[in-house]
């Protein structure tokens, strides 16, 4: 049996290792187009302030390990798939044939239509090259612009600020993360961190980016590192003099506000499933349409991760949920399929995001926008930077919103994916959504 998986990420890694539990004779190839071993980009910020250096990135450290587990890691670019012959086609001519195949070609980043976007100091945060372009470029003291502040731009605002950069976030929406808080979660998040010294401008849209002249200088050999060096614990080393630099600085024009001159604009307008590699070649819709399996329309190709458009747990429709944690179920899922005479249902992903920014945490679950015709309550303690909102159908919890909650978080996943009736608890739970832990044990005890 040949298997072969496109994709890298957790998705593909975890289904490889699985697949080689459950059939140790079968033939696995994981095809990856990036030059490093598999990463992990959540580990990416913490790279950027020396935390872990690349290696600390990979998904597997030990050297060797994939060919330990006899799991054939090509770093080669996939151009074409034909479900019939069942082969890809390689950049280079190679041709691989398959019995099963999995997608797992993960999301790629958006840029918005602005003009200046492909300017060289404007830098997507996404891959360890676009990390080693960020640590070059960004010292400390330096004007930095990190445009989105959805669920990726804070991600990595803590490590550019950590960085000793003056750093303005941009977001067009008029909160932060507006896809996983709501209005008044989101503007307290705002306020967290314009107290630890960023400037956020929410409402504010990016008109177009230019470059000042640049004149090619001579620049002399310089400590490398900078606050890398400082978190790391490592003294700072000479770097060899540069031939050139750029001196110029980026103009970013913004709507009703004065222009801004920066040394880097670091983009994180979200991402998009990575299709375009089988787009007419399989079922599509914003991702790869997938069934209760993780197969798509050919029986003998599957799909995993953030390309793949599966199956909501709270609406029984289909979305994409480009997240770690999915990426991992659907890897499990998909391989078990994949392997013989085996059958593991996907029975939907629940919509989960938690964040740690600059020390406050924010979590979203389910439907935390609520669900028609249901009840929500708030507790809202602005002074302490403390948010919870809860959002019921009936008796039963469907979405959570949280600021500032360190204890308890896994309980509002447990509470909404068991679709727990509460009873006389809902009420309790309107008075104080901070009695979540008593609700959850109320009904698993006896």
């Amino acid at each position: 049996m040949k298997h072969v998986i496109i994709g890298t990420g957790p998705a593909g890694v975890i289904a490889a290792e699985t697949l080689r539990k459950r059939m140790p004779d079968a033939s696995i190839t994981l095809l990856g187009d990036e030059p490093e071993p598999p990463y992990s980009r959540m580990a990416i910020p913490y790279h950027l302030i020396g935390n872990v250096t690349e290696h600390g990135t990979y998904l597997r450290k030990t050297e060797g390990h994939f060919a330990k587990q006899n799991i054939e890691l090509l770093q080669k670019r996939a151009i074409s798939i034909s479900p019939n012959a069942s082969q890809v086609t390689m950049d280079d001519g190679q041709i691989l044939t398959f019995d099963k195949l999995l997608l797992a070609t993960g999301s790629t980043p958006t840029r918005p239509p602005i003009a200046g976007m492909d300017l060289a100091g404007v830098v997507n945060c996404w891959t360890l090259a676009d990390a080693r372009k960020i640590i070059a470029g960004c010292q400390a003291g330096d004007d930095v612009v990190l445009m989105g502040a959805g669920f990726i731009g804070c991600i990595i605002l803590e490590a550019l600020a950590r960085r000793g950069v003056n750093l303005t976030v941009v977001e067009m929406e008029n909160r932060m993360v507006p896809r996983m808080m709501d209005e008044q979660s989101g503007t307290l998040l705002k306020q967290w961190c314009e107290s630890k010294g960023v400037t956020v401008l929410t409402s504010t849209r990016v008109r177009a980016v230019t470059e000042e002249n640049t004149s090619p200088t001579p620049t002399a050999a310089k400590p490398s590192g900078g606050l890398f060096d400082r978190f790391s614990g490592k003294k700072p080393t000479e770097e060899p003099a540069q031939q050139t630099s750029a001196t110029g600085k980026l103009i970013i024009e913004l709507e009703g506000r004065e222009p801004m001159k920066v040394d880097l604009l670091i983009s994180a307008t979200g991402v998009r499933p990575n299709i375009s590699l089988v787009d007419g070649v399989v079922d599509t819709s914003h991702g790869v349409l997938v069934n209760e399996y993780l197969q798509t329309n050919h029986t003998n190709i599957y799909a995993a991760g953030d390309i793949a458009e599966g199956k909501d747990f709270s609406t029984g429709g289909y979305s994409v949920q480009a997240i770690q944690p999915t990426a991992v179920e659907h890897g499990f899922i998909a391989a078990a399929n994949m392997s013989e005479g085996a059958e593991s249902l996907h029975r939907g992903s629940i919509n989960m995001n938690v964040l740690d920014t600059m020390g406050l945490i924010s979590s979203s679950f389910g439907l935390w926008e609520g669900a028609d015709g249901g009840d929500s309550t708030t507790l809202d303690d602005p002074g302490r930077y403390r948010y919870i909102n809860l959002q019921f159908q009936d008796d039963v919890l469907v979405g959570a919103n949280t600021l500032g909650l360190t204890q308890h978080v896994g309980v509002l996943r447990g509470l909404i994916q068991s679709r727990m009736r509460l009873g006389k608890w809902k009420e309790k739970l309107m008075r104080d959504p901070s009695r979540m832990m008593e609700a959850y044990l109320a009904h698993r005890i006896p």
